[in-house]
């Protein structure tokens, strides 16, 4: 599954399609779940992130593309050595286990294929995905090689599934393993190196995929097969895991349509391709409008204000767009949409001009022309309320919630709760912000538009806490970041990450691959990261998504489960000239982030794959490790450990690190507001809005944003356009998740501020606790139960508005 950090922004979050079949066309919608979150003021919201809720084929394919707008960018490997050679690397002994299915499966047909396909790295026997040498033209043999192949396996196990686990569950899962993992890496590849031939093959092939997952999903000898288990006189000893997996299976076959007459589970099947197509075309729009936008800056007045690393970052953009002699001290400069520029303009450009200009196309982006995605939003809403009338609910939240901790009312509760309490100290945040305005003697004071708050919040924040973001650059180098975050994990966790570079293939020279290995030094996960902007072929944001996951069923040796493989996205800004990529504190917080999903993925304990890891957990709850590893960005001594000037190593001095504690929450409820406006639009679309009627989308916005946003959002303003996490991902009806897991999240940390965090000896043992439930029982067990059983209670809010400065609750607008 894909997380992602951004909130609301940009993509970067975990993407789904949509519902399809049952927990193993969950495990297709693993694939691409991505994780991310971000927790940045200006425009990020918080995703990728996402798993919550069983994977379908929709789920699986975009994860997280975390709020709209993350905060996260990637880290930088600047530094690091980046090996693709095995030859080149003392790890390359090391022994992988395979993420084929066992020779000895439900047919030996995958094996035997890898051996006749020589020409296709997509049907050959690998232990890591060939991510270097996989190209458009394998994508639609190769898919239909093993749809083929599954469909033939799937026909088999239909004609001899008995009610036993060793009949049904296991051959099931070794079924859907191979193309999970084949159609994951693929459309990974769309996702950081995309072109116009692969998005084509993806295309060609994507409705023959989501027919064979509905199939599966309808199977109902299948589905007979798991209601037997559930009513058998063996029900009762079945592990808690096991339990989730047979209720997860039937409710989700009914959610997929098994229940449907013919008619009906016709039309119900035409409504999932639909879905699944205009969701593709709905994030290629937004990726394409993304990269359209150029504004070539000629004149340095123009420029004024922009800190060294955004001209740097501006001029290799324009020397890639031709510009040969362009320089960061005398342009020409190109400013575009993608994160890193974005956000340097909004946040510090002096030119108003450009602030407006670029503001205005980013909340515009895919709104127009024939990149418009309007008519393709008010089609999936369209279809969506379809298919919820098909199954049974009276609008597709329910649909949504089904697989969900929150129910439709307990979301819009926890909402208002967060609302009501963020409200007046909104208002205070833009008083203020207009009164240092005035002091200041600037000329919009009286008129401080959307293209003015960033810009003005983050001088207030200088003149307030005589903090730079960007002067605190230096103090956070990639090498450095990664370190702490390793040394972190090692303390809390016990586990030791280390370099593995050349043992799997990667997509780009700048890719990291790691090794996780627990206190005995044997390995127990891997992952890959992928730090850079590459505006011209990779998504914005920042995500996490599954490769593979841990499995008893797929050992190869027969004795050892498989052991889970992530990978990490991020879209940081590049090294420019010699030096290595600095990181913005916010940037520090998305890669512990997106780290705490990875976690989740892999130091799961789980041995069955279906709920291994991120796999089988709540939607809802997903977000709860992403989240509370953030919180470690302020403990002092983990800041303290990374924070090294990258030249002179000087430590990041105790006053700043003091102002950074302070600064925790500045423009709390601001930002509070911002994504409480996200989540609450998404739930009036998918609960009480009827496409087609007298209002359109876009003043559902506007109305929601009355109560939501202090200064209304510009008349034209058509974000909704560019909302991937709900149309494109898995986030419909689900964006609330962020804030009900932040609850859970900021709970959970306050376990280790109640044992003081600077006990050590306290904070290991109530990390071990958390690893041991949180990030070992993966969707095996209730995500409830596994907080109570790590927290002794049930969650309460009260830790996230007091970490928020957001208590006591006062008077709503």
């Amino acid at each position: 599954m894909k997380y992602s950090r951004d909130r609301i922004g940009s993509p970067g979050g975990r993407v789904l399609y949509g519902s399809t079949p049952t927990i193993i066309i969950t495990l297709f919608i693993l694939m691409a779940t991505r994780l991310s979150l971000s927790r940045s003021g200006h425009f990020c919201f918080k995703h990728t992130c996402p798993l919550s809720r069983p994977f379908t084929s929709k789920n699986l394919l975009q994860c997280r593309i975390c709020p709209l707008w993350s905060s996260s960018f990637s880290l930088c490997l600047h530094t690091f050595r980046k090996s693709t050679s095995p030859n080149n690397h003392p790890s390359k002994s090391v022994t992988v286990r395979s993420f084929c299915p066992s020779p000895v499966s439900i047919s030996d047909s995958y094996f035997k294929m890898s051996i006749a396909s020589d020409d296709n790295p997509l049907l050959k026997d690998f232990e890591f995905p060939p991510f270097n040498v996989i190209e458009a033209k394998h994508v639609r043999p190769g898919i239909r090689a093993l749809l083929k192949q599954a469909e033939e396996d799937l026909e088999v196990l239909e004609k001899t599934v008995e009610p036993t686990w060793p009949k049904l569950v296991e051959p099931l899962e070794k079924i859907i393993d191979r193309l999970t993992v084949v159609w994951g890496a693929v459309n990974h590849l769309k996702s950081v190196k995309d072109n116009p031939e692969l998005r084509s093959a993806i295309e060609e092939v994507q409705p023959e995929k989501v027919a064979f997952y509905l199939k599966l999903g309808q199977s109902k000898p299948i589905y007979n097969a798991f209601k037997a288990i559930q009513e058998s006189p063996d029900w009762d000893s079945l592990s808690d895991a096991r339990k989730r997996i047979v209720e997860s299976q039937i409710k989700e076959a009914v959610l997929s349509g098994i229940a449907l007459e013919d008619d009906k589970r016709e039309q119900f099947n035409k409504v999932e391709q639909d879905l699944a197509k205009l969701s593709q075309k709905f994030e290629e729009n937004v990726l394409d409008s993304t990269k359209k936008f150029e504004k070539l800056l000629t004149d340095k007045k123009d420029i004024d204000g922009l800190p060294a690393t955004a001209l740097g970052l501006a001029a290799q953009t324009a020397v890639s767009k031709g510009h040969e002699k362009a320089t960061a001290e005398d342009g020409p400069w190109i400013i575009t949409l993608d994160a890193p520029s974005y956000m340097s303009v909004m946040q510090h450009a002096k030119n108003r001009t450009l602030r407006e200009e670029v503001y205005r196309a980013y909340i515009n982006r895919a709104s127009s022309g024939d990149l418009d995605n309007t008519e393709i939003i008010n089609q999936i809403l369209k279809l969506r309320l379809e298919k919820a009338k098909l199954l049974g609910y009276s609008n597709y939240a329910q649909v949504s919630m089904a697989m969900k901790m929150a129910t439709v009312e307990k979301a819009e509760e926890l909402l208002e709760k967060l609302r009501s309490a963020s409200w007046d100290p909104a208002v205070k945040d833009l008083e203020d912000l207009k009164d240092f305005c005035k002091s200041q003697g600037s000329p919009e004071a009286d008129d401080l538009n959307h293209w003015d708050i960033t810009f003005w919040s983050e001088r207030l924040r200088e003149s307030k806490y005589e903090l730079n973001e960007e002067e605190l650059r230096p103090y956070f180098s990639l090498p450095r970041v990664m370190n702490g975050l390793f040394n972190l994990v090692n303390m809390l966790f016990g586990i030791n990450v280390e370099p593995a570079d050349g043992l799997a293939p990667v997509w780009n020279n700048d890719v990291r691959f790691y090794r996780v290995n627990d206190s005995s030094g044997s390995p127990i996960a891997y992952f890959y990261f992928d730090p850079y902007s590459r505006p011209s072929e990779k998504r914005g944001g920042a995500w996490m998504d599954e490769v593979v996951s841990r499995s008893r069923v797929l050992s190869r040796d027969g004795a050892n489960a498989r052991l889970p493989v992530a990978h990490m996205v991020c879209n940081q800004m590049p090294p420019v000239g010699d030096k290595p990529s600095l990181m913005t504190f916010r940037e520090v917080e998305t890669v512990f982030h997106e780290f705490g999903h990875a976690l989740q993925h892999m130091l799961t304990k789980q041995d069955e794959g279906l709920v291994a890891g991120i796999r089988g957990v709540e939607w809802d709850a997903v977000e709860l490790p992403s989240q509370f590893m953030e919180n470690w960005c302020y403990h002092r001594d983990t800041l303290m450990g990374i924070a090294k000037h990258y030249e002179t190593g000087e430590t990041l001095p105790e006053d700043i690190y003091q102002k950074l504690l302070a600064a925790k929450t500045f423009r709390a409820g601001t930002l509070s507001l911002r994504q409480l406006r996200f989540a609450t639009v998404d739930l009036e679309l998918h609960s009480k809005y009827v496409p087609g009627g007298s209002e359109s989308i876009y003043c559902v916005d506007r109305r929601v944003s009355k109560r939501t946003q202090v200064l209304p959002p510009l008349s034209d303003d058509k974000f909704l356009a560019s909302f991937s996490h709900i149309f494109a991902g898995g986030y419909a009806a689900g964006y609330y998740s962020y804030k009900w897991a932040e609850v859970l999240s900021a709970d959970a940390f306050s376990a280790f501020e109640d044992v003081g965090l600077e006990n050590e000896k306290a904070v290991k043992e109530t990390g071990q606790r958390f690893r041991e439930t949180v990030l070992a029982l993966g969707g095996g067990k209730a995500p409830l139960e596994v907080f109570v059983q790590f927290r002794g209670r049930e969650p309460s809010p009260e830790p996230l508005l007091r970490h928020n400065g957001l208590l006591p609750v006062t008077s709503s607008a």
